[in-house]
């Protein structure tokens, strides 16, 4: 009896220790990529300004062909949302809604997600001229990981998974504008 009494008392201390730390890691997460496009700032902004052109380009997008995709509003306008469904995990189902545009700079994201977790984060994209004919795009997802699931955080590397889908996303972007 007093095995089990300790082995608890242990338990009950790890779970203890865990929570205090939970406190007082970190919540928030913020990834960005960007890279230089050889086209004017103002086709590219109105290219990625679209909904529908986003999926031409996303490693989300592409890793499902039978993705199942629903646009409501005016596609590229505040209010537009872009919704999907996918049977592939990595895809799940969610939505992303067009929330704030500032015109030829920046376009910022709602992003819902439902399926495998149900989970709410923000996106933007947004665009700068490096010369007349070069465009630096920016892409970037944040979020916040609640209490205290946030101590997964620090090994959860959302620099690295959100990042390289980021980066591959807008080499696809290049690609297609160039």
């Amino acid at each position: 009896m007093k095995i089990i009494k300790k082995i608890l008392i242990a338990l009950i201390l790890i779970f203890a220790v865990i929570l205090i730390a939970a406190f007082f890691m970190p919540k928030n997460y913020a990834v960005e990529r960007e890279i230089t496009i050889n086209k004017p700032v103002d086709s590219v902004f109105n290219y990625v300004r679209s909904l529908k052109n986003q999926n031409e380009f996303s490693v989300w997008a592409s890793m499902d062909p039978k993705m199942k995709s629903t646009f409501s509003g005016t596609d590229g306008q505040v209010g537009s949302i872009s919704a999907w469904e996918s049977k592939v995990e990595n895809v799940g189902s969610g939505e992303q809604e067009i929330t704030k545009i500032t015109e030829g700079r920046r376009i910022d994201f709602a992003l819902r997600f439902k399926e495998p977790m149900n989970d709410t984060a923000e996106g933007f994209m947004s665009t700068e001229t490096v010369s007349g004919n070069q465009t630096k795009v920016k892409w970037g997802i944040n979020g916040v990981i609640p209490y205290p699931m946030n101590i997964m955080l620090p090994f959860m590397k959302m620099d690295e998974m959100i990042g390289n889908d980021l980066q591959k996303g807008l080499e696809n972007l290049k690609k297609k504008l160039e």
